[in-house]
């Protein structure tokens, strides 16, 4: 036997530690990076101060993060790892430390939040928002105490507004009444007076969540004639009890919002997924299903769940119920709802029961 044979086995033993310790390294860093970049992130959009202070801070985390990596990969993984969790466990406790809030410099058409008050058929809204507006930037503010028989309630629609990408679409439910009037209920991110929409940042705790009762004449005459987005207009098969089921889970949620603030979340808690959670309770099974989330394509999910108008092909329905033109023919008259629902299939034909469960063919 040769002596080289005597350390063959230890050899091997050797090198299969070594190549689990490095295993082990590399997996660590990558938890460092990912763990990392969500820290910087929360630390850009959420730091106290100037945008330059934040990225001074970030900078810094960036720099002590690269150090921990290199100790981690060359010298002692365990002094990197202590010191890398040491200091995220500081950032996760000042990030558990932030909390929403009802008091801040809001944006004008997000400044008031909606309350309701029930008594039998009659509701009462404080806060109505019926804005006229000229420009984005111009415009009348205009805030409504408004008074509504639950009783009359003859219809609901949903209305899907996009603005370049085919899959991202804000929701609207607008529920009609048979004197004609409707009201519409919109999720929104409940904007400081500087801030922007950043679809990034709604990850991040920058901005609070509202629910908005508005006139259609002011919140989807913006969309359709001051923003120029597509907006499209889909009758939802809904009975009478549903429909007031609805219109009071979205006047419950508001009312919990105007006494304990939440914030806005791309993924959870956007317009589409908050309306999910309120419409369970009432029709019971709804799957989840990834357009919930790309919610350009929501109404192929109601059409499967029979949601929509039977006996009409969802291309004509989608495009019957395209409204701009109807809208900027309509603009500011006092009959726009009822203009911009002229041959929306379905319109005049209420009572349908939804039927959660139903399925279609795709």
């Amino acid at each position: 036997m040769r002596n080289g044979d005597l350390h063959t086995p230890a050899n091997g033993g050797d090198a299969k530690r070594r190549r689990l310790r490095m295993s082990l390294l590399v997996v660590a860093a990558v938890l460092v990076v990912l763990m990392a970049a969500w820290a910087a992130f929360a630390i850009a959009y959420r730091a106290p101060g100037p945008m330059l202070a934040r990225g001074v801070m970030v900078t810094l985390w960036l720099a002590f993060t690269l150090g921990v990596l290199v100790i981690l990969l060359r010298h002692d993984a365990r002094l990197a790892l202590l010191a890398f969790v040491l200091a995220f466990v500081l950032v996760s406790l000042w990030w558990r430390s932030l909390e929403p809030s009802n008091a801040r410099v809001w944006a004008d058409d997000v400044a008031r939040t909606l309350r309701g008050q029930v008594d039998g058929d009659r509701i009462v809204l404080d806060d109505v928002r019926n804005f006229d507006w000229r420009t984005r930037e111009d415009y009348t503010a205009r805030w409504e105490t408004r008074e509504y028989d639950l009783r009359r309630l003859a219809s609901t629609d949903i209305l899907l507004s996009t603005w370049g990408r085919p899959s991202i679409a804000h929701m609207l439910v607008s529920f009609g009444f048979d004197d004609g009037e409707h009201l519409a209920f919109s999720v929104e991110i409940r904007r400081e007076k500087h801030e922007e929409f950043s679809e990034i940042a709604g990850f991040f705790k920058q901005y609070e969540l509202s629910i908005i009762a508005a006139d259609e004449r002011d919140i989807v005459r913006v969309r359709s004639n001051v923003r120029g987005e597509e907006v499209t207009l889909y009758r939802l098969r809904l009975d009478a009890q549903q429909r007031r089921a609805l219109f009071l889970a979205y006047v419950g949620e508001a009312n919990r919002l105007a006494a304990t603030p939440r914030f806005y979340d791309t993924i959870t808690t956007n317009c589409t997924t908050l309306v999910y959670h309120l419409a369970r309770p009432i029709f019971g099974h709804l799957p989840l299903d990834h357009r919930l989330l790309r919610t350009g394509y929501l109404a192929e999910y109601l059409e499967r769940l029979g949601g929509l108008v039977p006996g009409v092909a969802l291309a004509d329905l989608r495009e019957r119920g395209r409204i701009n033109d109807r809208a900027k023919a309509a603009d500011a008259s006092p009959t726009f709802s009822r203009d911009i629902r002229v041959g929306v299939p379905g319109v005049g034909d209420d009572g349908a029961r939804l039927e959660p469960g139903r399925r279609h063919p795709p």
